[in-house]
C-alpha cells in the first residue's frame, strides 16, 4: 500500500470567563466524529498561520493566537482514486482566544461546528491525541485566568 507523509495545523479556540469558558469542537464524517479544527500546511505558511486559517475555514471563527499547545501523531487509510492510502500524519496545535465570527460560516467540509463547555470538550472528542490537546489547552485556559 502507498503511505504518504502530512504535516497539518490545527487549533483549540476558546471564549468566555473563568467557570463559564467554551470551545469549538467540529463534527465530520457524517456526523460521526467530533474534533479539533486542522489542515494541511500549505507551502511556505507557517504553522500557526495554517492553523488560524483552519481554525477560520472549518469553524468560522477568527482567534488570535495564543501559543503553542502540542504535535499529535497518527496514521490512517484514505481511499483516493488509485487504491487506498496510508496516510502517516502529524498536527501542530496551538491555542487561540476567539475574536470574532459565527460558527455557521464554517466551509463545507465541516458537518457542524459548535461550542461545547471547555468541561465537556475532552469527552465530546473522538480521538486520543485530540483529548490530550485538550486537556493541555484546559490548563492553559485556567493557567489565563
Amino acid at each position: 500500500m502507498k503511505t504518504r507523509l502530512e504535516i497539518s495545523a490545527g487549533g483549540v479556540i476558546y471564549r468566555g470567563q473563568p467557570g463559564a469558558t467554551e470551545v469549538c469542537l467540529i463534527s465530520t464524517q457524517d456526523g460521526k466524529a467530533w474534533q479539533l479544527p486542522k489542515g494541511i500546511i500549505e507551502p511556505g505558511e507557517e504553522p500557526e498561520v495554517a492553523a488560524q486559517r483552519e481554525v477560520q475555514e472549518e469553524t468560522g471563527l477568527l482567534g488570535e493566537l495564543v501559543k503553542p499547545l502540542d504535535k499529535i501523531e497518527y496514521w490512517y487509510v484514505w481511499n483516493e482514486d488509485a487504491g487506498p492510502v496510508r496516510v502517516h500524519k502529524y498536527v501542530d496545535f496551538f491555542l487561540f482566544r476567539y475574536v470574532s465570527g459565527f460558527t455557521d460560516d464554517h466551509d463545507d467540509e465541516v458537518d457542524e461546528a459548535r461550542w461545547y463547555p471547555l468541561e465537556e470538550a475532552d469527552k465530546t472528542l473522538s480521538f486520543d491525541g485530540e483529548r490530550r490537546v485538550m486537556r493541555l489547552a484546559a490548563k492553559e485556559i485556567e493557567a489565563e485566568s
